[in-house]
């Protein structure tokens, strides 16, 4: 069940209206558990069992470390754990990938080999409700948590349907607290939350579902475009990503809100971030600190205590790359995620040269000048979209091409009219984005100053009315398109 589709607009309607008629957060809690194993039962009931498979064994684990302080009973709980979290996302994400690898080094070293491969779909969200599960029994051996009693509201914090297909990934202290708490109707977070659903869809119908075409059109066959085309369809993939995935993360916030829930913030203006560490902490947050949080810091501490120079910087280049092959089982995304490592390593050594140059250096007097700032947020978007290249490409071999072929002026010059608009109009919409975010983001404060409070409904709810509208008279086609982090 997508949210931009017809369908959830029906069920979330549905689900809103019982929800606030029962009142009590118990039965509530059965009808959002109801509703969760229902909108995800949609895309596969044989794949809600692994869902629920997997709620049950955390919940049994988590129980079982609560009950015991035995130092390798709780390891052995927690190796249980992460093998069954692991094992479940290893078989349907990678396995296809790593028997076609092995075929494929057999035959060059040349051994005959024919090893039978499974038909496996991969279970919608897998990546997120695995990791937000597998947080929790951490949070628990670590004993940052108790252990949940309640086998319904936990079943509820692993599966509750606005965030459970493509996150954030939120955390068990966080939104099992909200799950165990009375919730009062409120008029104000349910207008807060209407405008996040209407600005998350806009971004991804009327921006990211036309951005698409262009971007799809010139990946499909790069080597027959010219460097101006290549370079275009990769901006334009950076805003169709952000669009795309921000839109859900904020769909899933507005969701949640109005039915008395709170989401952490996904997104925070990514492509204004000045170096790549900045990037990562305004970029699929929820993914960036678990990460941090269950991998980056044990590496850290493991490789600072073995010492030397390069050492601390194994660990950003190890979970960076983990956090590429988290996205698929791909050679691009691993490289994709080995890319970042390495560009955070290298500005972290460089800031560690600057600090220890001293204040007067012409290193520090470069860096610190006041006009490097925009400088900084356009070469940084630069590199991000290199990142993006090695994302979006299909294969290592496509990847050379385009980078290679941005720097040629051979081939096409643009792309046929694709989809409802043409690229100077994309461009408007990109450039639009960028304006609003950037008026966002630096006059909110003063906005607040100069509009009062009744100003300020009337000029997002006539904002909301345009954006709906807009919506659908600038959709593809009115096609309802996937969302791209469905595939992870």
């Amino acid at each position: 069940m997508l949210f931009n589709s017809p369908t959830f607009i029906v069920f979330l309607f549905v689900v809103f209206c019982l929800y606030w008629a029962i009142g009590r957060h118990r039965p509530q809690n059965v009808l959002l558990l109801i509703a969760s194993y229902v909108f995800y039962g949609v895309w596969s009931w044989k794949f809600l069992l692994l869902l629920i498979a997997s709620t049950l064994v955390d919940f049994g684990v988590g129980r079982l470390l609560g009950a015991t302080q035995d130092v390798k009973t709780r390891r052995t709980l927690l190796i249980a754990s992460v093998a069954v979290n692991l094992g479940f996302l290893g078989f349907f994400k990678y396995y296809g990938f790593f028997v076609t690898e092995a075929v494929g080094l057999l035959n060059s070293l040349g051994f005959e080999a024919h090893l039978r491969t499974l038909q496996i779909v991969l279970p919608v969200g897998i990546s997120f409700y695995t990791f937000q599960s597998l947080s929790y029994v951490v949070d628990v051996y670590r004993g940052k948590l108790v252990a949940e009693r309640n086998p319904f509201d936990y079943a509820l914090y692993v599966a509750f349907f606005p965030q459970l297909v493509a996150g954030p990934i939120e955390r068990a202290t966080h939104l099992l607290p909200q799950v165990k708490r009375e919730r009062t109707f409120s008029g104000k977070e349910f207008e807060s939350g209407l405008q996040l659903i209407v600005w998350g869809l806009f971004k991804k119908m009327v921006i990211a579902d036309n951005l698409a075409p262009y971007v799809n059109a010139v990946y499909a066959d790069p080597a027959a475009y010219s460097g101006t085309t290549l370079l275009t369809a990769t901006v334009f993939f950076a805003f169709q990503i952000y669009c795309d995935f921000s839109g859900y993360s904020d769909t899933a916030r507005g969701t949640a809100k109005t039915l008395g829930f709170e989401l952490m913030r996904n997104f925070e203006f990514p492509y204004f971030s000045r170096n790549p560490v900045e990037f990562w902490r305004r970029w699929h947050i929820s993914l960036s600190q678990w990460f941090q949080d269950y991998l980056y810091f044990p590496l850290a501490m493991r490789y600072m205590r073995k010492g030397g120079w390069a050492s601390k910087y194994k660990a950003h280049i190890i979970s960076m790359g983990l956090i590429g092959l988290w996205h698929g089982a791909n050679w691009t995304f691993l490289l994709f995620g080995l890319y970042w490592g390495v560009v955070i390593a290298g500005y972290l050594a460089l800031s560690e040269r600057r600090a220890a140059a001293g204040e007067g250096t012409w290193l520090n007097r470069l860096t610190g000048a006041r006009w490097l700032t925009p400088v900084s947020v356009v070469t940084m978007f630069a590199v991000a979209c290199i990142g993006w290249i090695l994302f979006r490409a299909a294969s290592l071999a496509q990847v050379w091409t385009i980078l290679t072929g941005m720097l040629s002026a051979d081939g096409v010059a643009g792309v046929e009219r694709v989809g409802v608009l043409q690229a100077h109009y994309l461009w408007l919409m990109v450039g639009g984005l960028y304006l609003a975010e950037f008026l966002y983001r630096n006059t909110q404060q003063l906005a607040s100053t100069l509009m009062g409070g009744e100003v300020r409904r009337l000029v997002l709810r006539h904002a909301l009315f345009g954006a709906i509208v807009l919506s659908y008279v600038v959709a593809q086609n009115g096609l309802v398109q996937p969302f791209i982090y469905f595939q992870f």
